[in-house]
């Protein structure tokens, strides 16, 4: 195995997880059998191939910026959960 049962309680730890000993030997399998499987990826000439960020070629498609009306003010606190004459009542953030 590529992975041994102390970088599993290593990776169990970093991630909060409490694992029992079962738990860990099956996740020592799993992560085993990922590794493999990134090992046989790493066999493959890639040297052709363009890095990408994606698998689709895709390009950015922005809307042009368009002045557009506001709701009404009394419209946007229609559904407030609280408020204040005019405003959105939040709960206080700084301390006095």
């Amino acid at each position: 195995m590529k992975i041994t049962l102390k970088e599993v309680e290593h990776a169990a730890r970093l991630a909060r997880l409490e694992l029992t000993a079962e738990e860990k030997e099956r996740m020592q399998a799993q992560l085993d059998s990922i590794l493999i499987y990134i090992d046989k990826l790493n066999e493959l000439d890639t040297s052709a191939v363009e890095p990408t960020s994606h698998v689709l070629p895709m390009t950015n498609v922005f809307r042009e910026d368009e002045v557009t009306p506001s709701l009404a003010q009394e419209e946007v606190l229609v559904n407030a959960p609280d408020r204040h004459e005019l405003f959105f009542r939040v709960p206080r953030i700084l301390e006095e």
